[in-house]
């Protein structure tokens, strides 16, 4: 196989054109991905005048084959989320550090993980296409964080046969908060029909988001129990950050100190001053969406909640259950 030379280059889009999976991919050079989502930094890539000029798009069976000729660092750490939670401040905390590559929701890997692919040829693509973010476009670079959609949670298991090694954790919230969130401006899944196929009736938009949300919150608790993987709770950020999530993350005391870099802004919008709204948004939940949230997401919420206690227990020393 003659040897690619894909450097400086990354995925962007994996798709289906005329019963073939492509992929196209964007020149980055060496520009470090500080943005708060994977799509931000492809936006600002893309007004750059080459690459408006020039695209490269290739065959899926590229990703691998690049893997080959230059293998990217393997991941460090998988966040999962049930969605407006603090998934992203905990990235944009990461990407503080020159020595993290933190991809934030990257739409080819969704792709990959809901696709119909065969399994090997699904598991290849996604090994190759995380080796192609793991490059080391900048010398000191020597970890690789990714965090995923909300609604990958269920995908786990896949990229668990990927890299059973990788350590990740569970982000959730109180559910009445993700809840307003989502009827204020709701993300994808929690749009019926937008993401998967809805099997299940709903009366209100209330009764709709409360349902997909506990449906997360109990995908999470199983992954969590399956795969050993952390739950961590809003509530706890940002100061686990300096305490067990930098264990998990395996940050120095330098860089617990460099993280919190991040914590004054929105997460989302880096502009910003952060202002919390736990508050606001318990005042703003309606009778009905107090009733539906506590109907179908307040159990496993509380399961997650002991899992969690148990799980900080058993990390002091000298406990033993």
């Amino acid at each position: 196989m003659e040897c690619l030379n894909l450097e400086g280059w990354l995925p962007i889009r994996v798709w289906q054109e005329a019963g073939q999976w492509q992929v196209d991919w964007c020149w980055f050079g060496d520009a470090r991905l500080h943005q708060p989502f994977f799509r931000d930094a492809v936006e600002d890539a893309l007004r750059l005048p080459f690459n408006q000029a020039f695209r490269r798009k290739t065959a899926l069976s590229t990703l691998a084959d690049w893997q080959v000729c230059s293998p990217g660092l393997t991941p460090s750490a998988f966040i999962f989320h049930a969605s407006r939670c603090g998934s992203t401040l905990i990235s944009q905390m990461l990407a503080q550090l020159d020595n993290h590559i933190v991809i934030s929701e990257p739409p080819p890997l969704d792709a990959l993980l809901r696709s119909d692919l065969p399994a090997v040829e699904r598991r290849a693509a996604i090994k190759g296409l995380l080796s192609a973010y793991g490059q080391r476009r900048l010398a000191r670079e020597q970890r690789l964080v990714i965090k995923l959609d909300a609604w990958n949670i269920g995908e786990l298991p896949l990229l668990r046969e990927c890299f059973p090694e990788t350590p990740w954790l569970f982000l959730y919230r109180d559910p009445l908060e993700i809840a307003v969130s989502h009827l204020r401006r709701p993300g994808m899944h929690m749009v019926p029909g937008m993401i998967g196929v809805d099997e299940f009736p709903f009366s209100s938009r209330e009764d709709y988001i409360a349902r997909r949300l506990g449906r997360l919150l109990v995908s999470g608790l199983a992954q969590c129990r399956a795969f050993g993987g952390w739950a961590v709770n809003y509530s706890e950020l940002p100061q686990a950050m300096a305490g067990r999530l930098a264990a998990f993350f395996a940050l120095d005391l330098e860089q617990r100190r460099q993280v919190f870099a991040a914590v004054g802004q929105h997460a989302k919008q880096p502009s910003q001053v952060f202002v919390g709204d736990s508050d606001d948004k318990r005042r703003e939940a309606s009778v009905l969406l107090r009733e539906r949230v506590d109907h179908w997401a307040w159990e496993p919420y509380e399961a997650l909640e002991k899992d969690r206690s148990l799980r900080q227990l058993l990390q002091w020393p000298g406990v033993h259950l």
